[in-house]
């Protein structure tokens, strides 16, 4: 019997998963239903009771917090991808592989997400203590409440540049716009995501089946299409 899932997922992970769930619901007939916002903020609507039955984090510490916490089921958790930061224009040849821009500081504004709530902004405050730039861009910095606004920013020229998700730029082994810089790996902790399988969804069978769906060569697929690792 065909049944619906409620997935939190991640926003740099909503287009990629928006494939996987359109495949899965052609080979399953269930309906998968995406509720996509920044790690922190899906964390606390689960602590509230959201009714979300798998969690897909952008970071491999959240999840274990919620298996720790009751809310998951122990030791479900496991890395469906490792992310990428990518310093990036929407404007064509204004970033190059130097980062020529942002260290020359040729830009008035700089869009990072919230590193609050976000690990990929946690990553943008990590490069950029590394590059000695923080102090000297803290006046230009302007933060996305999670890295799909932090996109937007940038997308509409309200920035012109900032870091985003790799996955938001890239698809098919290719930047699909403007000009970008992919950040070096030694510059930021390894963004390991992981997913982890919640009690709602536990003794749901379209949920396990999506949740080990995740983990089969045809999500993966779709997964290194936009540039992460697995």
């Amino acid at each position: 019997m065909a049944d619906n899932i409620a997935v939190a997922v991640a926003s740099n992970f909503a287009e990629p998963m928006q494939e996987i769930a359109t495949v899965f619901e052609k080979n399953t007939g269930h309906k998968v239903q995406l509720s996509p916002t920044s790690t922190g903020k899906l964390y606390s609507q689960i602590k509230n009771g959201a009714p979300f039955e798998i969690f897909l984090s952008a970071d491999d510490t959240t999840t274990l917090l919620l298996e720790k916490e009751g809310q998951a089921v122990i030791d479900s958790h496991f890395t469906y991808a490792t992310g990428k930061l990518v310093l990036w224009s929407a404007k064509p040849n204004f970033v190059d592989e130097q980062a020529t821009a942002l260290k020359n500081g040729q830009f008035s504004h700089l869009a990072i997400a919230n590193p609050a709530t976000a690990p990929y902004g946690v990553a943008a405050i990590e490069t950029l203590k590394k590059l000695n730039l923080l102090t000297a861009v803290q006046a230009k910095l302007v933060q996305g409440d999670n890295i799909t606004q932090t996109f937007q920013f940038v997308s509409t020229g309200n920035a012109e540049l900032g870091f985003v998700a790799l996955s938001q730029v890239y698809k098919d082994g290719k930047i699909t716009s403007g000009s970008a810089w992919i950040v070096t790996p030694a510059l930021y902790e390894p963004l390991h995501q992981d997913a982890v399988l919640l009690h709602k969804g536990s003794s749901k069978p379209a949920a396990k089946a999506l949740f080990d769906f995740l983990k089969g060569d045809a999500a993966k697929q779709i997964i290194r299409r936009y540039g992460y690792d697995i």
